[in-house]
């Protein structure tokens, strides 16, 4: 961070159930006009994010490690279908080789436009790897598979931008101060409820 070259910017989610700022579509495009070389957009690595920011990235790394318990039964619920590049990062502790071997096997097959997985070992404390994963990065996106991905991105990013702004209204304190008022009524039906904030 010390670095001059280098700009590093935390973002609060704010409550964004994905993991992922309200704001980080526009965030990115602001720092792509500052013409950075690259853009890295970091997540909590839990639960729904790897999934949003499949809608968000060029390129989607997922960064694993030996001993973090990232068995690959585990990585299997969400995340394998996401990776565009596996990082088996902390590579010269025990194990490395083990998981990046499962990894492949599990990344056998390639995915639309044919880009076949890679799982690069990486020790980033030694500044091992790094060229590795600069060039898979650059591979990506010079492949078919970047090509089909642009459509399923521009999508992502204008459903989310439309999104926002059909609910730029809408405050859970608003929906909260309404139901406590009708929930207990005879009758209720959340449903009914839920679609007077669809007009």
């Amino acid at each position: 961070f010390t670095n001059p070259n280098v700009f590093i910017r935390s973002l609060a989610t704010r409550g964004s159930l994905g993991g992922l700022s309200e704001k980080i579509i526009e965030i990115v495009d602001v720092m792509r006009v500052a013409d950075f070389d690259m853009i890295l957009v970091e997540t909590v690595g839990v639960g729904q994010s790897e999934v949003e920011i499949a809608g968000l990235a060029d390129t989607t790394i997922v960064v694993v490690v030996p001993e973090s318990g990232d068995e690959v039964q585990t990585l299997k619920s969400g995340i394998m279908e996401i990776a565009d590049i596996f990082v088996v990062n902390k590579s010269d502790r025990e194990g490395a080789d083990h998981l990046r071997q499962n990894l492949n096997k599990l990344m056998s097959h390639p995915k639309p436009g044919g880009w076949n997985v890679p799982v690069i070992k990486c020790a980033a404390t030694k500044n091992e790897g790094i060229e590795d994963i600069i060039r898979e990065i650059s591979n990506h996106q010079h492949s078919a598979s970047f090509d089909e991905k642009k459509t399923y991105l521009l999508t992502e990013k204008a459903y989310r931008l439309i999104q926002q702004k059909r609910m730029k209204n809408i405050h859970k304190r608003d929906i909260s101060d309404a139901l406590s008022k009708v929930a207990t009524d005879p009758g209720f039906n959340l449903y009914q409820f839920a679609d007077q904030f669809n007009n």
